[in-house]
């Protein structure tokens, strides 16, 4: 099991809370998994889960003791509108896994996704101690690409035509984000904001919506992304299924 550390009970943004999952936060899941839109930008499998996979993967992995998952709520109502984690968390090595979905369609396009994203990898780096974040995103993704990209991340390989999706294959994206180059961000933005330099260029990759259906993401085993403003869609479950 892994240190407390790891698990706080809340981290504070300023428009998202992440909050622990409670068991009550397994109806949410259920409905989210089952939104075939969700589906599409979290999953290898062409189609919902089932409920019992769902309720299987939210013990696991929102409930379990070997991944950081935590629910997004507004800050304004604490509503709960999706779910991040880290999982594979490596202290010999410091790296983890990063996954998010926002499965409220109402939710998406207002940001939501890419702050929960920026604070999740501000714990990783700032109170963690880990060198190394890592995703996995489809291709077709583009809205969870830019906004993976603006909060830091890099595109790093890609496995070719992994997925048949829409009719056509696509390709699957690796992206990281590395703890110096977080550092560096920090650091720039903070000169910037004093006057001492030049803003850097703050979209290396565009506008970073994020939708889970921003960060879609599979919330186990990668995280495939769909930050758009919808879906955040860093890979939900397992490269199988959920």
């Amino acid at each position: 099991m892994l240190h407390r550390r790891w698990f706080p009970d809340h981290i504070d943004g300023e428009a998202v809370v992440l909050r622990r999952h409670t068991r009550d936060n397994l109806r949410d899941f259920l409905r989210w998994y089952q939104d075939p839109e969700v589906a599409r930008l979290t999953r290898y499998q062409d189609g919902p889960m089932r409920p019992d996979e769902i309720e299987r993967f939210f013990t696991m992995r929102a409930m379990g003791p070997d991944s950081l998952a935590m629910g997004i709520h507004i800050r304004a109502t604490d509503r709960l509108i999706g779910s991040c984690a880290f999982s594979q968390l490596d202290g010999d090595n410091g790296s983890a896994l990063f996954h998010i979905t926002i499965g409220e369609h109402d939710a998406w396009g207002h940001g939501y996704g890419g702050e929960a994203t920026k604070l999740m990898v501000d714990h990783a780096f700032g109170t963690l101690g880990l060198h190394r974040v890592a995703l996995s995103v489809f291709g077709f993704n583009e809205r969870a690409i830019r906004a993976y990209l603006r909060v830091g991340f890099v595109i790093e390989g890609k496995a070719r035509e992994a997925i048949w999706r829409d009719g056509r294959w696509w390709d699957e994206f690796h992206m990281s984000v590395l703890e110096p180059d977080w550092r560096a961000a920090r650091w720039q933005a903070r000169a910037a904001a004093d006057g001492r330099l030049e803003a850097p260029d703050a979209g290396r990759g565009g506008d970073g919506g994020g939708n889970v259906g921003e960060d879609g993401g599979r919330a186990s085993g990668g995280a495939t992304g769909a930050v758009s403003d919808g879906i955040h869609g860093a890979r939900v479950g397992p490269r199988g299924g959920g």
